[in-house]
């Protein structure tokens, strides 16, 4: 019976060095200092892995393996979205490595925004021409009656 538990408490401690793994030696890369500028300044800038701030300004980056982007956006412009590599040099017994990004500083441009769509225009009635004045008046010109209240003289109906 001894020999069973102790085959059985041996396994479970070989079962526990199988899942130890040697990156939890590996310090946490350091942050990286990324500049980020656009025209006309004062963009609010966002990176995709979190921090932001308005520009020119710089912030430190957690970086990625696969990279990151950054957004600048600005009232009355189009927003820009910029990709930013990360690039690692490996270190030897001599170096411990280096962690960049390409582009740094990151700069974006950002245009105008069109001019706003315009408000649907009111469909106008056309304007209805005035009726004449009345009595009172001169008679209008090429009138064959010189005032309107008369009726013209009844002629008798032909037989």
């Amino acid at each position: 019976m001894r020999r069973v538990i102790v085959i059985a408490v041996a396994g479970f401690s070989l079962a526990g060095c199988a899942s130890f793994s040697w990156d939890a030696f590996k310090p946490t890369p350091p942050p990286i200092q990324v500049q980020l500028e656009s025209t006309p300044p004062g963009a609010d800038a966002r990176t995709s892995v979190g921090p932001g701030c308005k520009t020119p300004c710089s912030v430190p980056v957690t970086a990625p393996d696969s990279g990151f982007s950054v957004t600048f956006t600005l009232p009355r412009f189009q927003p820009v979205t910029v990709p930013v590599q990360v690039v690692r040099i490996p270190g030897d017994f001599t170096n411990s490595g280096s962690t960049t990004t390409d582009p740094n500083p990151v700069a974006a441009e950002l245009q105008p925004a069109g001019p706003p769509p315009k408000a649907a225009r009111k469909m106008m009635k056309p304007k209805r021409p005035k009726p004449p004045k009345a009595a009172g008046g001169p008679p209008p010109a090429g009138s064959a009656f010189p005032d309107p209240t008369q009726a013209p003289p009844s002629s008798p109906p032909p037989r």
